[in-house]
């Protein structure tokens, strides 16, 4: 029964979808506040159907019941209750499910937080937003429909995918997709405000947050598939540029831009045209990314789908929604002059090449990604293109951007000093000068690139130090009055500091991983020692140990150093049988200064078995620099001016006395 349900809700969700994209949007051209009402309305009650068909598939999976197919293709009866319901959305169906509740509930929080909006920007995002989701039901019941019954009903699933069974997996994909989808409210409200002809500082000030909120939610995600391919892929890598990773990345990067170019429309009314075409441009790569993973012209770990059915139709939905937004872009951009100047040294200059340096190297992504299925298609040749043209192109225009987030927050706004700048940096400077040459004597085999980033993390670094205590004129006032401009500076700028001091953990995790490691791959027998940096792995044996839902080979090495103990690790080899396949699981060693990391393999039937043994220094670094990205744009997130778009409406006045009312107000909060 439950599958009926859930079905009944999806073609209910999409009629009231239809309603949602139709009529708010008339209301709002003929000013009718009737018809523009109905668009919260049905914001919420898209968001509670859909709601409702997620926990059917929900309830369906936990049951076991495999007369739904998309439960017996899956999932099984022996598996453990959370990857019963992480198989909810470990599959094309479910997820995509799982994607459209996102959807929904972005509309309905739009809705429900946007009261201060104008009304009629509220109904024309609204609008757009269902617009969005109408596609995707579409694309659900008429492609990928998550409650197709099996008749008769088999007594047993076919499983899981063992690789998404693991809690990191289970959590990775709803944040991943909170970030993708989220990232369509900031589409919103760029077709939006092309529709209406207007972009001001309220108008930033409100797509600032929902973008800030999807940025946060896509670094987790990114974040989290990362370190899931760390350790369970048992290769000793955490990112390898695979398309499907990029696919992630690109998105990110542009979210990451506009975050920072509508800071300059909000404070100086400046880049609108420009920031409106990033917001487009971010939603469009998320819908990429969903072509990617889904039309079966990726073979990949994360992809899920090969119907060429379900790729064209995101294919021709793609080129609707991304086709159509820069039609409207292209009549409706030049009408949007930007009334603020500045010159090329300050702090709009400086978030203008942070611009323009992510958005180069947003598209050197997309040229690696799709040159080589561009090439396969057109000519029907297949070329690699991997890490290393990837760190070629992308680390020279990293470093620049690096260089610039220690300069640009201590430059003024219009007009800025950059002599002066340097003259308070040059402290820094020197530290940064000197850590590198100490790296380089230090160490003098290292890669000139890993000196160049340690000296490029104490830069930015101390440069985060230095802003803040020029802030709070640390040193230069009575301590009790830094004390006090301290605790009363915004959690704003506290947010952009922890973002910016995650950026230079993750370069050092990064620098020194990839500079310092060591691996060894050998054969060893029982009693065989390896030494990996400064540790001593002695090889006890290997095993055959039953698992819940797989029998593993488990080997174990007795680790010392200087002749101490220090732990005990017990790599597996795993073999499932529903569905059949075999996966690595690393037995790592995490400290701060660094990872041992071990891995298992296949035997030579001679006594001897093939182990990987690696030591990342500082690797952990990578991941801490990211949750502390995540943080600080959750203390931004948190901040009260983000949070007030506009003052409340008074029923007397008038739409457009409304917009006009928040412009002045968030251009005032900004000053």
């Amino acid at each position: 029964m439950a599958p009926e349900l859930g079905q009944y809700a999806l073609v209910l969700a999409i009629l009231v979808a239809t309603v949602q994209a139709i009529v708010p949007q008339i209301g709002a051209y003929r000013r009718d506040a009737a018809w523009m009402g109905v668009a919260p309305v049905a914001a919420r009650a898209q968001f509670l159907l859909v709601l409702f068909a997620f926990g059917c598939l929900m309830t369906s999976f936990i049951a076991s019941d495999f007369s739904v197919v998309n439960v017996f293709e899956n999932s099984h009866s022996l598996k453990p209750l959370i990857y019963k319901i992480s198989g909810v959305w470990g599959n094309h169906e479910g997820s995509l499910l799982l994607w459209i509740l996102i959807l929904t509930l972005f509309g309905a929080a739009v809705a429900q937080f946007g009261q201060n909006l104008p009304p009629t920007l509220q109904a024309r995002v609204l609008s757009v937003q269902a617009m969005i989701g109408v596609g995707f039901l579409a694309f659900i019941l008429f492609t990928s429909n998550p409650f197709a019954r099996l008749d008769p009903a088999p007594f047993e699933g076919a499983g899981l995918n063992p690789l998404l069974q693991d809690p990191a997996l289970a959590i990775h994909p709803p944040f991943l997709y909170l970030g993708y989808v989220g990232l369509s409210v900031a589409f919103s409200f760029a077709v939006a405000a092309l529709i209406e002809g207007r972009v001001d500082p309220a108008w930033a000030r409100w797509v600032r947050p929902w973008t800030l909120a999807a940025w946060c939610c896509l670094t987790a995600g990114i974040a989290l598939g990362s370190y899931w391919a760390y350790y369970e892929l048992g290769w000793g890598g955490w990112w390898f540029w695979d398309p499907v990773e990029n696919a992630s990345f690109m998105p990110w990067l542009a979210a990451t831009a506009l975050l920072h170019s509508s800071i300059v429309v909000e404070k100086r009314d400046a880049l609108k045209s420009w920031t409106v075409l990033l917001a487009i441009l971010a939603f469009s790569l998320s819908l990429l990314g969903t072509f990617l993973v889904r039309s079966g012209v990726l073979n990949s770990v994360h992809a899920f789908a090969s119907d060429p059915a379900r790729g064209v139709f995101i294919l021709a939905f793609l080129v609707f929604v991304v086709g159509g937004s820069l039609t409207l872009y292209a009549i409706r951009a030049p009408s949007l002059k930007g009334g603020g100047l500045f010159r090329p040294v300050s702090r709009e200059g400086t978030l203008v090449l942070n611009n323009l340096l992510l958005s180069t190297a947003c598209f050197t992504v997309l040229l690696g990604t799709l040159y080589p299925l561009f090439l396969d298609a057109v000519a029907e040749e297949k070329v690699s293109v991997g890490p290393p043209y990837f760190n070629a192109v992308f680390v020279p225009l990293m470093t620049p951007l690096i260089a610039a987030l220690a300069i640009g927050p201590m430059l003024a706004w219009k007009r800025g000093d950059l002599a002066g700048v340097m003259g308070r940096l040059k402290f820094v400077a020197a530290i940064a000068v000197l850590v590198g040459l100490g790296m380089a004597w230090y160490a003098w085999n290292v890669m000139p690139l890993a000196v160049l980033g340690f000296a490029l993390v104490a830069w930015l670094a101390l440069g985060v130090f230095r802003e803040w205590a020029e802030r709070v004129r640390l040193f230069r006032w009575d301590i009790v009055d830094s004390w006090r401009r301290a605790t009363g500076l915004p959690r704003a700028s506290y947010g952009m500091s922890m973002a910016h001091l995650g950026v230079a953990l993750t370069v050092f995790g990064i620098t020194a991983s990839e500079a310092w490691q060591e691996e060894k791959q050998v054969i060893m027998r029982p009693g065989d020692v390896q030494t990996v940096s400064d540790f001593e792995l002695t090889f006890v044996g290997a095993e055959q140990l039953p698992g819940p839902n797989y029998s593993a080979l488990a080997g174990t090495f007795v680790v010392t150093r200087d002749g101490q103990p220090v732990t005990i690790l017990q790599p597996e080899a795993r073999t499932f049988t529903n569905p059949p396949m075999e996966t690595t699981e690393a037995a790592i060693r995490t400290t701060l200064a660094g990872d041992l990391y071990t891995v298992v393999g296949e035997g030579d039937g001679q006594g001897g078995y093939a182990v990987r043994l690696y030591y990342k220094p500082m690797v952990i670094w990578i991941w801490l620099g990211t949750l502390a990205m995540m943080i600080g744009g959750m203390i931004s997130l948190s901040d009260r001016r983000h949070r007030i778009g506009a003052p409340a409406r008074k029923p007397a006045e008038t739409a457009d006395t409304d917009r006009d009312s928040g412009a002045l107000a968030a251009a005032g909060a900004g000053d």
